[in-house]
């Protein structure tokens, strides 16, 4: 049973009002939800690099820091342009509107922060998705202030109000207390401002500066925080935590301890967000015993010498400290259940049998070692995982030590088995039919199980009528589902109708890449009479499966989300509708022009199809470690990531496992890399179609539809061929893969009951198909085609997209549409050439696997198409030759309502 569902069931399921806000995706600040982490280095107030590059009109290299903040884990971005010598409405709304341009960080909402209203409105102008205002104050009067918010309410904006009045900013509990309680009496009463959108901001000031009146900076805070809490219904709290530890600037040891130590303490009396710099942030678990003390005596106020003691101690704590070796075998002089909990949690199996024997011996029944010790240990790892004190990795090292520890344990259940069963729930997990990827589901059925829920795994591309075969057949208490690929969508809902014709009552859960939760609530949900619910990662199927299942909180759970769900189906469904569509015949006229009378293609050196022989060793350079990381939980860019404050250590720690495995797989020749490109003349034909000279075969491609400003045009991907009254131009195709022996191996480590490493190689396998998409694309500039025969560039060069031409793949925000790849496998004959296949539903397999197209004209760059008008798929299905019912399946996620 997880312990985060049971620490969290207390929590009013009947408390609806939460806070909403949105960029590409929703983020809803519910009592489940852990801290919001705002990121602050798009700040030109507190970043030396963001001012200089906004200074400097390097908004492409900005963009980059914004990109590197949600990669890095920033659930909202904190954006200022507050400086004297900027024009900062030119600045705010320049970049804005950049953003809105990159789905990999427009998926966040914005907190547009200035202390100048004109910046916040030209930023509340052009924000995507509903964001955040940072901030308003009583500072300039109610009359302003009433102003500010009602102008934010209209944009539909939330909003920090910062402690602040005409008599100025709140240095003590009691101010603190009496504006925040005014501010939320005007704005709720008098402006009618959702409750749920106010968060106070009531001052992080300093502590430890030697002065009298600061010692209670922290606490005062503390207090405040609490109070608002508990008097301010619905409201939430925020702040700047750096400047908590501005005392100590230059030991950032300190500053890291000072961080975390009161961000635990901030979040325990009711802090929901804050600006920080997720490295300048230390595991609060992990913090120096000596120093915490010292710290917590400063933030709490504990002694009078408090801030003297921490400056004496802070001298000592400027270098880095090494781990007592000794401390390191001393759990193993610890009881049989501080042994097993501490096994478990660190993944040691080198003394499971042992242990689990032990305690064995002193157990009635062989399954009480199950129920009692290691779910005790399970549990421990369900709460550090949960507050997020452990990471994924870990959790799945964890589920390895727990196999051992049960296999080990299955021959003495057997013999005195008497019919009851003690698991948390049975739930079956099935990747749908036509998909392949499963490390995601696979990465959610061990944490289930490490939570002590049965798993039936059917594996992938599982028919909808095994999976419903399976559920009546096992009994089952939960049907996970999971998807990588858009067609996969449809599979769900079909299921879900099947499932409903049937009467059948067992509550869903929906998961993968391209799933989401708004899908889920208007697609999926309506059809299906049961509880349908969205699950956007592992740390979270735990306590949903537990809420759906436990007795005292299924009922009030599955109500919970019907009602979410519904409202937020209707808010869809009934949203005022984006008329900033162009015609398709429109958009053809606005389309890319490029100047083909002054511009000569590059005649390839090579035209035809060729496969290419690699050896895995040469690929291992061009690996892009970021995604690897990603696909464990652990968001941060490669190499940064291994020094980060709060997943460095796990992530240097997988990473050396994964250099271990990635040596024998190169050695032992575990996988196989097979490739076959072709290079082809070619003209673009009918606007949107390019035409592979000498063949049959065209590729179809989609031009954006969206309203598009001044002097921007809108895309196909045929523009950046020359049509065919111009010249003669050329186009490019491959596939690759490196997923022949990836199965079996993954078999392998599964009989050994070692998911980790069974995941570990899947991993692996995803990032050398991708290591030699890149190194064959390199080959094709330089040499196969030779369009761009004097690059030189380095791997991060590469990873950055730094080169001339693109490879964009069908299925992918350039060309959605996944009926593209079988006129790629009929050019290349890639089947009988390589042996990748295409099931029906255009998924790839082996799954680590990689096609797509290559266009050589340097004016050639990624775009994402957008959503698309009705009048462009049935042009589509016309042209290629399918019922308009068909093509709008394929592109349904494209297109626009």
């Amino acid at each position: 049973m997880c312990l985060c569902a049971l620490a969290r069931k207390q929590n009013k399921m009947s408390e609806t009002k939460y806070l909403k806000l949105s960029g590409l995706e929703p983020l809803i600040v519910t009592p489940e939800s852990n801290f919001i982490n705002v990121g602050e280095r798009t700040n030109v107030t507190g970043s030396r690099k963001f001012l200089r590059l906004i200074k400097e009109e390097k908004y492409e290299e900005a963009l980059d820091i914004a990109r590197n903040q949600v990669e890095g884990g920033a659930q909202i971005i904190d954006i200022n342009m507050d400086e004297g010598m900027l024009d900062g409405v030119y600045a705010m709304t320049k970049f804005l509107n950049l953003i809105a341009a990159e789905p990999d960080i427009a998926r966040v909402p914005v907190m547009v922060d200035s202390s100048k209203w004109e910046i916040i409105e030209a930023g509340l102008k052009v924000i995507q998705g509903k964001g955040v205002v940072n901030s308003i104050s009583l500072k300039e009067g109610k009359e302003a202030f009433i102003h500010h918010a009602k102008l934010i309410k209209r944009y539909g904006a939330a909003v920090i109000v910062m402690a602040f009045d005409e008599d100025g900013q709140a240095d003590n509990y009691e101010r603190r207390i009496e504006i925040c309680k005014r501010s939320y009496d005007i704005l709720v009463n008098e402006v009618h401002f959702p409750a749920e959108d106010i968060i106070f901001d009531p001052n992080i000031f300093p502590v430890a500066t030697g002065m009298e009146e600061h010692k209670l900076n922290a606490l005062d805070f503390f207090r405040a925080t609490k109070w608002i809490r508990e008097n301010l219904p619905y409201a939430g709290v925020s702040g700047g935590v750096s400047n908590v530890s501005f005392s100590f600037r230059g030991n950032d040891k300190v500053r890291e301890a000072m961080h975390s130590a009161f961000l635990y303490h901030a979040i325990k009396n009711g802090m929901t967000m804050g600006i920080v710099n997720p490295e300048m942030l230390e595991i609060y678990d992990e913090i120096d015993p000596i120093l915490l003390e010292h710290v917590e005596d400063v933030l709490l106020n504990r002694r009078e010498d408090a801030t003297e003691r921490l400056l004496d101690l802070a001298e000592s704590f400027k270098g880095d400290f090494k781990v007592n070796e000794k401390a390191i075998q001393e759990w193993r002089n610890g009881s049989v259940q501080d042994r097993l909990t501490h096994s478990l949690v660190k993944g040691i199996d080198e003394f499971i049998e042992i242990d689990v024997e032990e305690a064995r011996l002193s157990a009635d029944k062989a399954i009480e070692v199950i129920e009692v010790n290691l779910m005790a240990g399970m549990n421990v790892v369900g709460d550090l995982f949960g507050s997020g004190k452990m990471f994924l990795p870990q959790v799945v090292k964890s589920a390895r030590v727990m196999k051992k520890a049960v296999a080990y344990l299955l021959p003495f259940i057997e013999a005195q088995k008497d019919g009851k069963s003690s698991s948390a729930g049975k739930v079956l997990m099935a990747t749908v039919k036509g998909d392949v990827h499963d490390i995601g589901k696979n990465i959610v059925a061990v944490v289930l199980g490490c939570n002590n829920f049965e798993i039936i795994d059917l594996g992938v591309m599982v028919p909808p009528e095994k999976i419903i075969q399976a559920a009546v057949e096992h009994n089952v208490d939960i049907i996970g589902l999971s998807g990588l690929i858009t067609p996969s969508l449809d599979e769900m809902v079909y299921l879900a109708k099947e499932m409903d014709k049937l009467n059948i009552k067992i509550p869903i859960m929906i998961g993968g890449a391209t799933t989401s939760r708004a899908h889920t609530a208007v697609k999926i949900a309506p059809e299906y009479k049961e509880t349908v619910v969205h699950v956007n990662d592992a740390s979270r199927a735990v306590t949903v499966a537990s809420n759906l299942l436990q007795t005292e909180t299924k009922v009030d759970y599955a109500k919970t989300v019907r009602a979410e769900y519904d409202k937020l189906r209707d808010g869809y469904l009934n949203r005022s509708r984006d008329k900033n569509y162009l015609s398709i015949e429109d958009a053809r006229k606005n389309k890319l022009k490029l100047d083909w009378d002054n511009f000569q293609p590059v005649k390839p050196n090579f035209i035809g199809t060729k496969t290419v022989a690699v050896e895995l060793s040469e690929l291992v350079d061009f690996i892009d470690w970021t995604p690897f990381f990603s696909s464990w939980e652990l968001y941060g860019k490669y190499p940064a990531i291994l020094t980060d404050e709060v997943v460095g250590e796990q992530a240097t720690a997988l990473f050396a496992d994964a250099q271990k495995m990635l040596s024998q797989i190169v050695s032992e020749k575990w996988l196989t890399a097979k490739g076959i490109l072709g290079i082809f003349p070619a003209n673009t034909v009918n606007d949107d179609d390019i035409e592979i000279a000498g063949t049959f075969h065209k590729f179809l491609t989609l031009r954006q539809q969206s309203q598009k400003t001044a002097g921007a045009p809108n895309i196909a991907l045929a523009d950046f061929v020359a049509p065919k009254e111009a010249k003669q131009d050329y186009i490019g195709c491959f596939c690759v893969t490196t997923g022949f022996g990836v199965d079996e191996k993954a078999a392998e480590f599964e009989k050994q009951l070692d998911d980790y490493n069974s995941i570990l190689v899947k991993a692996l396998g995803d990032r050398l198909a991708e290591a030699f998409a890149e190194y064959l694309h390199l080959k094709v500039r330089k040499e196969i085609w030779g369009y761009a025969s004097d690059e030189s560039l380095s791997n991060q060069d590469l990873i950055d997209e730094e080169y001339k031409g693109i490879r964009p793949a069908p299925g992918y925000p350039a060309c959605p549409d996944h009926l593209e790849k079988p006129t790629i496998w009929k050019l290349l004959n890639v089947e009988q050439k390589i042996g990748v296949t295409l099931t029906e539903s255009m998924a790839m397999w082996p799954a680590s696997s990689v096609s797509g197209y290559y266009f050589g004209n340097p004016e050639s760059k990624y775009f994402g198409l957008g959503k698309i008008k009705e009048d462009q798929v049935i042009d589509y299905a016309k042209r290629r030759g399918i019922a308009t019912e068909v093509a709008t399946k394929w592109l349904n996620p494209n297109i626009a309502d």
